[in-house]
């Protein structure tokens, strides 16, 4: 048999569909997060302490539960930027309904409701009467937060009842697990399942894709996108709530700039901004990179306004480095395919020609 007159091996397409495979954006930031975190175990004192690792994971969960929501909504092509103000208001509707004795196990299902219908009425806006996502919810950001700021004040509720602040800041046992996150667990697995493993999340990409092509294709674009908005708000109420009881403060200014946090976070665990990619393991890599991050930073005792420089420097990359590793892997692609196939003959020289 003659040999590739390139010298490339036999297991040359094998190596590079690999090299192909691992140069997802989603995969490098899985590898950062992992080496940030052995730095941190190895070099950075009390990182691995028990309260420090409850202290990281609790602050992230605000950010990680909303990220999932997040996760699909950018997947189909939208954004919303409204959801720190949402979690604001959540906070805000719980202290001033708990100073108006309301009982606690009817307030926080009553804050996730109103973040519902702030979701809802995104959505609307955006489906309905075909304004920009990013437009709108700039909107209703600062709308939900003038509203959370009328009804509290600048008040600050701390009394509420101590088996569910325990609920929020307490953790399982002697492990640095919080409670909060087997509620994150069980979110989770849901959103994995649904946008990689049922017929919604297969919409969700092709409405990202192509918008026209999936409505051609008989699936109800303007509903799903909706039913995502009200999603996203509806857990950025929950959101409002984890944080209230974590931090044991209602306010209206909680969850200042969360937005930014979810937003630097699912891009920087590789979902495309013009939708049509990305996986849920990209954005919880991304979320706990963002936190891991932070975490050392408070232990450095870098500045909060250098740690919002940081994450502002990791939201340009983030956008910037999946296009990147797209055209690398587009490279590596061209090259195995102009490649002659593993043992492929060559053509016998003709005399006299």
């Amino acid at each position: 048999m003659a040999e590739r007159r390139d010298g490339a091996g036999p297991w040359a397409g094998v190596a590079t569909a690999r090299l192909g495979g691992l140069v997802r954006w989603d995969v490098v930031v899985a590898l950062l997060l992992a080496a940030v975190l052995v730095y941190g175990f190895a070099g950075v004192d009390n990182f691995g302490a028990t309260i420090n690792l409850s202290f990281l994971i609790g602050n992230t969960m605000a950010v990680a539960l909303v990220a999932l929501p997040m996760t699909m909504l950018v997947v189909a092509g939208e954004v919303d930027l409204s959801v720190g103000s949402m979690a604001g208001l959540s906070s805000a509707l719980m202290g001033a309904l708990w100073n108006a004795n309301w009982p606690i196990e009817y307030i926080i299902p009553f804050c996730i409701l109103v973040g519902a219908a702030g979701g809802l009425l995104n959505g609307l806006l955006v489906t309905r009467l075909g304004l920009p996502s990013l437009a709108v919810t700039i909107g209703t950001l600062a709308a939900y937060r003038g509203l959370a700021q009328i009804i509290l004040g600048a008040n600050a509720v701390t009394d509420f009842p101590q088996n569910y602040l325990n609920l929020g800041a307490g953790r399982i046992g002697t492990t640095p697990i919080p409670y909060t996150f087997v509620l994150y667990a069980v979110l989770l697995l849901a959103a994995a399942v649904t946008l990689h493993a049922t017929p919604i999340g297969r919409s969700l990409f092709a409405i990202g894709a192509n918008r026209e092509a999936a409505y051609f294709a008989g699936i109800r674009v303007k509903r799903l996108k909706l039913v995502m908005f009200v999603l996203t708000g509806t857990v950025a109420g929950l959101a409002g709530v984890v944080w209230t009881l974590h931090y044991a403060s209602a306010r209206y200014d909680n969850a200042t700039g969360l937005e930014l946090s979810v937003i630097a976070a699912v891009l920087l665990g590789g979902i495309d901004f013009d939708g049509g990619k990305g996986t849920i393991g990209g954005a919880v890599a991304g979320v706990f990179l963002l936190g891991t991050l932070q975490n050392l930073m408070s232990l450095a005792d870098v500045s909060a306004q250098s740690q919002i420089v940081v994450t502002g420097i990791l939201l340009v990359i983030s956008v910037l480095g999946p296009r990147v590793a797209r055209q690398i892997r587009d490279a590596v692609r061209r090259r195995r395919s102009a490649a002659p196939a593993p043992g492929a003959a060559t053509a016998p020289d003709i005399p006299g020609t």
